[in-house]
């Protein structure tokens, strides 16, 4: 496969800080003010953005801390760390989504002269700093991970990414045969775009996955998305789908994660969910790919 070069920037849009790599192939956009959010993701091939925006347009602002996640710009990519849902772990309150998309992350300027965006941020409850690498090569977006605990216990936790994509008609998910037998027949896994009637929304969880990818592929423009991860580091896959079920939105997720459930609480009661041990440091990776 040639190289493509790569181009970077930074530029100001509704008062924040937009950081954006791209290529003849793909551009990518981060809020690091905003949890780091990506904010797009666009196959320039073929025009098509991946990320679901509200109607209206994109449209950026902060939130306070504790704030319902319904109430936060419902824009792209954010991480879920470290709980999901709202819940109380070792008396931390941990709220909506976790401590991280309501958060401002450092910008590494060295790592970004060079070409790549390394974030990172403090949880404010959580004994955790937590770091993420977005790096474009050719067609393919790499996240990277680094977890530190910087606790003198084993901490546990529940990671998510947390994609919001707009699905088009035609769009059809694509999965292992592997992973479509643990969702125990989930009827609207084999066409996203219909299965789940108006006004309504689901959640379904893979547990454990033994095969990292999952993609939405369009057999009529043929754009592609296609997300790959190492399931002995991540071994669940969340999808979510909702036709206007949850808040009025249209809006569909494809979510590796390492946890059962979107509790913290009721994932670590169960063992399905990830430790890290004192003043230890873990590490993952995924692949975004856009392909037509």
């Amino acid at each position: 496969m040639n190289t493509l070069a790569n181009h970077q920037a930074v530029r100001q849009e509704q008062g924040f800080h937009l950081y954006a790599l791209s290529n003849e192939a793909v551009e990518v956009v981060v809020v690091p003010e905003l949890g780091a959010r990506i904010v797009s993701l666009k196959n320039l091939r073929t025009g098509r953005e991946w990320l679901w925006h509200p109607s209206g347009g994109l449209k950026l602002f902060g939130n306070p801390w504790g704030d319902d996640f319904s109430r936060s710009p419902l824009v792209g990519i954010d991480e879920c760390f470290p709980t999901i849902a709202p819940c109380v772990w070792r008396g931390r309150n941990l709220p909506d989504h976790g401590e991280l998309w309501n958060t401002a992350w450092h910008v590494d300027g060295a790592a970004w002269q060079n070409g790549v965006l390394t974030t990172s941020v403090q949880s404010a409850i959580s004994p955790f700093h937590f770091e993420r690498t977005v790096q474009l090569e050719n067609n393919e977006v790499r996240l990277s991970y680094r977890l530190s605990n910087m606790n003198g216990n084993a901490e546990s936790f529940l990671w998510a990414l947390h994609p919001l994509l707009r699905l088009q008609t035609g769009d059809r998910l694509q999965l292992p045969d592997s992973s479509v037998a643990k969702f125990n027949g989930t009827a609207w896994i084999d066409a996203v775009d219909v299965a789940i009637p108006e006004a309504q929304c689901a959640k379904s969880f893979a547990w454990p996955v033994c095969e990292g990818r999952a993609a939405v592929q369009n057999s009529t423009t043929g754009d592609m998305l296609e997300f790959s991860w190492n399931p002995e580091q991540n071994p669940a896959l969340g999808l979510w789908l909702t036709r206007g079920g949850w808040h009025g939105h249209h809006h569909f997720a494809i979510e590796p994660a390492n946890g059962n459930h979107d509790s913290l609480d009721t994932a670590a009661g169960n063992g399905g969910c990830g430790t890290v041990a004192p003043h230890d440091t873990v590490s993952w990776d995924v692949s975004l790919c856009v392909k037509s």
